[in-house]
């Protein structure tokens, strides 16, 4: 045990301040003698927001459970504790002709908090989400009670611990599938398109011949610019005999915080004007590795610096494919006129591949996530109105990258929570699920 450190979210909104964080010693109970502190499982501090955030509680650091326990190179069954980061996994599994079966935009988050926010990817429309390639897990609840759970034993309690925010106890070891490859680059092809109509259309153009789709939005364009941005769809590469050949060295670092956020309004604009004018031709393909394809933020060490010690918020929500650009178009154009735009601003189309948790965040239809440099109560009004347009479709935004939702917007979202809370350990909370659900959990 020891006092607690910063162990913030990856936002840096709110400040966490932990009674204590517990590191687990291999061999022993990873559980904390009990107290009455509540308790909660902290990875590697990449959620966006404050479900990894127990102020005045217990943080399980599960760092220090990363180990292998074992790897089937012929189907490709991996199985781990809980502390193993995905890039660990690609790099014992990728030499050997195996990939992760869904990535979110960064390599460096736990395989248990993978599990705890059910991760989606650029192949969502194929693959669904992270939890749909889980084997099983082994859950210890706080009182000590193992439990291994799988579609076929415990598999209420699978249900609600995938998604279900570390809430329903202590994952310890894991199974997952991983999905054969030929190697570590992939074929992609890049289109840069003018608005929003044109995104769909490029978007249902892709979905049969390519396993991954992804656009960057330019936030700052109005008017018949709306929507603009860059389209990227991507496969895997056959084999070409290096399947583990040295992805791109390590670009800069953000070593110390700045006073203040890079990100504001005089340098959003034209930030996003350069990236939409970044190349001149509007179509290229190119054999790339696959860390700058999936991994693009990555090659920015401690890239959430640049926000300044106000640190952001990001929102990720999802709306119904029946009004989907009616609604991202109305989303985006309060963005405009609010002017405060985001240069992280991501727009993908979920498939209809179901995801297996009680509190699964991706559906179907379109997805978009931004991220907003922290200003205060203008940038929570901002928030509440793009919250506004996403109840109105029938969608939900994205607990993990949550800092600020309501409880009536969340309960909304996630009519299933109530059915959730039954499985939440009683011992088990965090800041999220105090805020949206108060004392009724």
């Amino acid at each position: 045990m020891s006092r607690a450190g910063s162990h913030p979210s990856w936002g840096h909104i709110p400040a966490s301040t932990p009674a204590r964080v517990v590191r687990p010693v291999a061999g022993r109970s990873p559980l904390p003698a009990a107290d009455d502190r509540p308790l909660l499982a902290y990875g590697n501090g990449r959620s966006y927001g404050d479900v990894v955030v127990n102020n005045d509680g217990t943080l399980i650091d599960t760092r220090s459970l990363d180990h292998f326990i074992a790897f089937d190179a012929e189907t490709g069954v991996l199985e781990c504790e809980p502390g193993v980061l995905l890039t660990d996994i690609l790099r014992l599994a990728l030499p050997q002709g195996w990939f992760v079966p869904v990535t979110p935009g960064t390599q460096y988050v736990t395989v248990a908090g993978a599990i705890a926010n059910d991760v989606h990817g650029k192949n969502h429309h194929v693959a669904g989400t992270f939890g749909r390639h889980v084997l099983d897990f082994d859950l210890t609840a706080s009182d000590g009670t193992p439990r291994t759970c799988s579609r076929s034993d415990n598999t209420d309690r699978f249900a609600a611990t995938i998604g279900g925010l570390g809430l329903t106890g202590l994952i310890t070891r894991v199974r997952v599938q991983l999905r054969r490859v030929g190697g570590a680059f992939m074929d992609v092809d890049t289109h840069r398109f003018d608005n929003l109509r044109a995104f769909f259309e490029l978007s249902a153009a892709s979905e049969d011949d390519y396993e991954y789709t992804v656009a960057w939005v330019d936030c700052s364009a109005t008017g018949a610019k709306l929507g603009r941005g860059w389209f990227m769809r991507a496969n895997h590469r056959p084999a070409m005999g290096q399947p583990n050949a040295a992805g791109p060295k390590p670009g800069p670092n953000f070593a110390l915080t700045p006073p203040f956020s890079l990100m504001n309004r005089a340098t959003l604009a034209p930030l996003n004007t350069l990236y939409f004018h970044r190349k001149r031709k509007r179509r290229f393909r190119a054999a790339q590795h696959y860390q700058p394809y999936f991994y693009p933020l990555d090659g920015i060490r401690n890239w959430n610096r640049a926000y300044g010690p106000a640190g952001f918020y990001q929102y990720q929500c999802v709306v119904p494919p029946g009004d989907a650009e009616a609604s991202i178009g109305e989303l985006l154009a309060r963005i405009g006129a609010s002017g405060q735009g985001s240069f992280l601003s991501v727009l993908k189309v979920f498939g209809d591949v179901p995801s297996p948790g009680m509190l699964s965040f991706p559906r179907p239809g379109t997805t978009l996530a931004l991220d907003f440099p922290n200003r205060g109560e203008s940038t929570r009004r901002l928030l509440d109105s793009l919250d506004d347009v996403v109840m109105a479709a029938g969608g939900a935004v994205y607990p993990a990258k949550d800092a600020r939702m309501s409880a009536t917007a969340f309960q909304h979202y996630f009519p299933r929570w109530r059915e959730f809370a039954g499985y939440v350990d009683p011992q088990f909370s965090s800041d999220f699920w105090l805020r949206v659900t108060g004392d009724t959990a």
